[in-house]
This record gives C-alpha cells, structure tokens and sequence, in this order.
C-alpha cells in the first residue's frame, strides 16, 4: 500500500516536470516564430529614431544596423 503511494507521487512529479519542459519548449518556439513573422524594428523605424537623435541616416549605415540587429537576434 505504502509502495503504491509512493509511485504516484513520483509519477504525478514527474508528470509536473515534463508538462513545464514541454510547455517552455512550445512557448520558445511560438515566440521565435511570432519575432520572424514580426520583427520588432524594421528600417523606418531605425530611420526616424536616428533622426530624432540628430543624425542623418545613410541607406548603408541603415543597411549595417538591421544587419548587426538580425545577426543578434538569430543568436
């Protein structure tokens, strides 16, 4: 008696352990999916944010910047 209770706890733990894992894996993958599909800066709006800071944006240092951002973000 005693035994069989203590294969249902250790079942309904490990049940807990793989649901969270499982459940952190889908929500990783879900949000990996949703940042591709929208990205959260796109050119014109690094284009007005590097105006509001006073310079004057060149298409190349634009182009440098989404680059250096996706480049960190696929890391």
């Amino acid at each position: 008696m005693v035994l069989s209770t203590w294969i249902w706890i250790l079942i309904v733990v490990l049940a807990l352990i793989a649901g969270v894992a499982l459940g952190f894996f889908i929500a990783r993958k879900y949000m990996m999916t949703y940042l591709k599909k929208n990205p959260p800066i796109n050119e014109q709006m690094l284009r007005v944010m590097m105006m509001q800071m006073g310079m004057k944006p060149s298409q190349k240092k634009i182009n440098q910047m989404m680059k250096a951002m996706n480049n960190q973000q696929v890391k």
